[in-house]
This record gives C-alpha cells, sequence and structure tokens, in this order.
C-alpha cells in the first residue's frame, strides 16, 4: 500500500505561512502609532480650510489698510513692538491693533494657534525674520500664508496709543532697514503659520 504524505506537507505549510501573516500583521500595527495628529483626508481639508480662512484674512485685513499700522506700532526706544513682552513681541496674544482684533476674530475659539512672523531684506541684502506673535512652536500639520507689504520712507511710526507720529521708519530706529533706493523703505512679507493644538 502507498501512502502519501503530501497532505501533512500541505498542511504544515498553510499553518507555517498563517503564522507568518498573522506575526508580520502584529507587527505592522505595533510599529504604526495612529494618534488624534495623524494625518487623515478629514484633518487634510479641516489644514485646507485654515490656509484658506488665513489666506482670506490677510487679503481682506490688507485691503482695510490694517496690517501695516501693526507693523509701524513700533516702540523705538526699546525697539519692540508696543506693549508686547520682554522679548520684544507677543507671546500667547495678538497685538493691540485692528490686525490683531482680525487674528482673533478668525482663531478664537477654533482650537487653533498661530505664529506670525515678517520677513523682509537686510541693508546687506540678506533676508532676515523677526518675529510679532509667537503662540509656540507649530505641529507637523501646521499651514502657512503670507501677504507681501510694502514699506515706504514716508511711513510714520505709531504711538502707543494708536495715533501717529511725525517720525517716519526713517528717522527712528526701525527693525527693518531702509534697504531700497527711492520711495520703498522695504518690502516685507507677514507669514501667518496656522496649526491646531
Amino acid at each position: 500500500m502507498v501512502t502519501d504524505d503530501r497532505g501533512q506537507g500541505h498542511t504544515l505549510e498553510g499553518i507555517a505561512a498563517a503564522i507568518l501573516v498573522i506575526s508580520s500583521v502584529a507587527f505592522a500595527l505595533q510599529v504604526t502609532a495612529v494618534t488624534p495628529l495623524t494625518a487623515s483626508t478629514a484633518s487634510q481639508h479641516v489644514e485646507t480650510q485654515y490656509k484658506s480662512a488665513t489666506v482670506g484674512m490677510l487679503a481682506a485685513t490688507a485691503t482695510k489698510g490694517v496690517i501695516k499700522p501693526t507693523l509701524l506700532y513700533w516702540n523705538d526706544s526699546d525697539s519692540s513692538f508696543h506693549r508686547s513682552t520682554i522679548e520684544g513681541y507677543y507671546i500667547g496674544e495678538s497685538p493691540p491693533t485692528a490686525f490683531g482684533d482680525d487674528l482673533n476674530a478668525t482663531y478664537s475659539g477654533a482650537g487653533v494657534a498661530y505664529n506670525v512672523d515678517v520677513t523682509y531684506l537686510t541693508a546687506d541684502g540678506d533676508l532676515q525674520d523677526r518675529r510679532v506673535v509667537h503662540f509656540g512652536e507649530p505641529s507637523d500639520t501646521a499651514v502657512t500664508a503670507t501677504r507681501t507689504i510694502t514699506l515706504y520712507d514716508t511711513d510714520r511710526i505709531v504711538y502707543a496709543n494708536h495715533t501717529v507720529s511725525n517720525d517716519t521708519v526713517e528717522d527712528v530706529p526701525y527693525f527693518a532697514p531702509d534697504a531700497y533706493d527711492g520711495n520703498v523703505y522695504n518690502v516685507v512679507v507677514v507669514e501667518v503659520t496656522i496649526w491646531r493644538m
């Protein structure tokens, strides 16, 4: 009588394959961490909404002319923005200006944090950053939106009480230097970085 051992071999082969597949799945689940901040289609949609809202807010505030007065809300005696912290910028709060009001209206209660930074041209032709608002370190899912603002030699510094002084940006120690010939003083890029908390 001839015996056929192939059935036992196939059974053992199937069991070994099943163990290998289950082990691979278990390993994959252990090395992959799914957290609330893990990127998904839903979170990417939310980030796109934040970016769109910020682009719209920057466009509206530029049209209303409220970004530049915030940049000119400058205390030249201690080289900082008026009513800011000792570091010279606003930590965990918006500037007490109309632009700050628009930032609050856009983001307050939305569960997001934001930073506002300004990039300008130095006298040497290099780019330099100046912090305006700092809420913390952005997450990996942060999005940014920018708006370019032109400063002119005749732009006047704004006092702490929001009245316009007689001093222009050329007359005081201002954070950005006069980097251009002619009437243009400097061209700055206002960058707002937004992320979910």
